[in-house]
This record gives structure tokens, C-alpha cells and sequence, in this order.
């Protein structure tokens, strides 16, 4: 890899972990984009992104432009000669005038098995979905949403209690691997990208907070991967005396139906809710400003048992 001129694109903790991968390879991007620094927390003060922070700690320059459409941005781009742009949860669309500059074009390091789960959350799509796996592909990146051929997939089968967060991190080490497993057979011309099939094509598109909502007329078994897939953010959660109560453990269990929302046990075991189909049962729950708290702890703060959920 000695001489190839590499750019990187990235933005949160996935695309840190391509990042270290290839510095911790001997493979130095020339420079970096990431998106503006944020308001975060309570006090929203700007905020680096993880990309941004870590190749200032290798003293790789940093580029933090709010679109790559302006034309001192492309202009900039360009001067860079890059023979390959590696991008990983970006954020920002590449316009046809990116796309064409890197010698070898730009290569996604995309959360998925492609075609399945096109967009901007593959992880929790897969999780709502019920896959029994997911994976990862290396994909040359086209014009249209995550549709270009395909250089690598690989495969891991999804943990029957595993949350988004969890897969996530298992996804990003295995993107890392997966890239500097297969850079230079890219660059070599060793490894064909091969078109996705469209008529297995499906799309995950961005989470809301609206999507969190626990809805306890879906079956118990939606329920428990919604709450699985929505955590760590944005936390599946349900209405109580006009609060909105987080939900961030739960299990099947078999018990008594009932109405859907209704509260059939509360107790140190967890909180039983009565749904479409099934019974859910809460184990950890988190109120609006304060910490989480053992189902056991919340059911002792609030009488429950008969109770309709929101």
C-alpha cells in the first residue's frame, strides 16, 4: 500500500474503528472529512465527532465542510490526487463531482449484507426485522443510495438478546478487519465488485423518535426488538401519568393476556404487559431526567398491576 494517496470519510464510533484499523496498518489517509462539530449534551456545547478527535491525535488534517457540493470544497478535493476515498457513516452525500476524482472512485464500508438494508440504519432494520444475521460489505459507491457493486460481504449471526449498541460494535471492528483485509487486492484489481441483485433490494431509513414508541397492540415479539434495536438510542419507550418511560430490557414471557397495554404483574421479576400478541416483560426502565432502575425498583415507586400503558 506504500503510495497510494487515500482520503477517509467518516463521522461516529463505525467509522472510527476503519479509521484506527488502517493507521494501525501502516495505511495514513492523507486527510480526513468529518461532519461540523455539534451541540452536544446539556450544556450543548460544540462537540468533535470521534473521526475528528482521533486524527487530530495522529496529526492528520481535518476537513469539516457542511456540503461537498460548493466548489471550493471540490476544488480542495481535488487537490489531493487521491487514488481511493474509503467512506464509513459519513453523513453527507458525494455528488458526481466527488465521485469522479479519486483514481479508484470511493468505497463504502457499509453495516449490512447489500442488497438488504439499504440507507442510513441497517443495524436496527435488521434487528426489527428479526434477521437471524447481518454483516458487512465493502461497496464501490454510485450515484444512487448504497446501490454500487459489491467487493466484500461477511457475515455474523445476530445474538437472539443482542441490542443495537452491541451489534454495532461488533460491526465496526469487523468493517476495520474487513478493509484492510481486501485494500489491496482493490487497488491490485484482484477483487471484482459484483452488482447487487435489485430484486433483493430493501431500505432502512433514518430513526425517529416517533419509531421508538412502543405500540402494545404489535405482538410481544415486535415489541422486545424494538426494544433491542433502539438501544442505545433513541430508546424504546411508552406514556405513564404524561411521562415518557424508556424501556431498555425486556424478555418473553408466558402469562396471562389480557387487554393490549395492560399491566398484568409488577413486581422483582419485572413489569408484565399484556400485548397484541404475547406478554412483554419490562426489566429495565429509565423516567424522563433520572437513572435507570430495575423494573423491581420502578414497580415499587408506582402502583401498576391493572394499569393501561400509553
Amino acid at each position: 500500500m506504500s503510495g497510494r494517496r487515500i482520503l477517509f470519510a467518516g463521522t461516529p464510533d463505525f467509522a472510527l474503528a476503519s479509521l484506527r484499523a488502517l493507521c494501525d496498518s501502516g495505511v495514513r489517509p492523507l486527510a480526513v472529512y468529518t461532519q461540523p462539530d455539534r451541540p452536544a449534551g446539556r450544556g450543548r456545547k460544540l462537540k468533535a465527532s470521534p473521526v475528528k478527535e482521533f486524527a487530530l491525535s495522529r496529526n492528520i488534517e481535518v476537513l469539516q465542510p457542511e456540503s461537498l457540493k460548493d466548489k471550493d470544497v471540490v476544488s480542495k478535493f481535488s487537490e489531493f490526487q487521491a487514488d481511493l476515498m474509503i467512506v464509513a457513516a459519513y453523513g453527507l452525500i458525494l455528488p458526481q463531482a466527488i465521485l469522479k476524482l479519486p483514481k479508484h472512485g470511493c468505497l463504502n464500508v457499509h453495516a449490512s449484507l447489500l442488497p438488504r438494508w439499504r440507507g442510513a440504519a441497517p443495524i436496527q432494520a435488521a434487528i426489527l426485522a428479526g434477521d437471524e444475521e447481518t454483516g458487512v460489505s465493502l461497496m464501490q459507491i454510485t450515484a444512487g443510495l448504497d446501490s454500487g457493486p459489491v467487493f466484500a460481504r461477511q457475515s455474523v449471526r445476530i445474538g437472539d438478546t443482542e441490542t443495537a449498541g452491541e451489534l454495532h460494535d461488533r460491526l465496526a471492528l469487523l468493517g476495520g478487519k474487513m478493509l484492510c483485509d481486501n485494500l489491496a487486492d482493490i487497488f491490485d484489481g484482484k477483487l471484482q465488485a459484483e452488482p447487487q441483485d435489485e430484486s433483493l433490494v430493501t431500505y432502512a431509513g433514518k430513526i425517529s423518535k416517533s419509531d421508538a414508541l412502543m405500540h402494545w397492540e404489535k405482538t410481544a415479539t415486535e415489541l422486545l426488538r424494538q426494544v433491542r434495536a433502539y438501544n442505545p438510542a433513541p430508546g424504546a419507550a411508552f406514556d405513564l401519568d404524561g411521562e415518557r418511560v424508556k424501556c431498555w430490557s425486556a424478555e418473553l414471557v408466558d402469562g396471562q393476556t389480557g387487554s393490549a397495554g395492560t399491566v398484568m404483574a409488577a413486581g422483582r421479576d419485572g413489569i408484565d404487559v399484556a400485548c397484541g400478541d404475547g406478554v412483554l416483560r419490562m426489566l429495565e426502565l429509565q423516567r424522563p431526567g433520572r437513572g435507570r432502575v430495575s423494573a423491581g425498583e420502578f414497580a415499587d415507586q408506582t402502583s401498576l398491576p391493572g394499569r393501561r400503558l400509553g
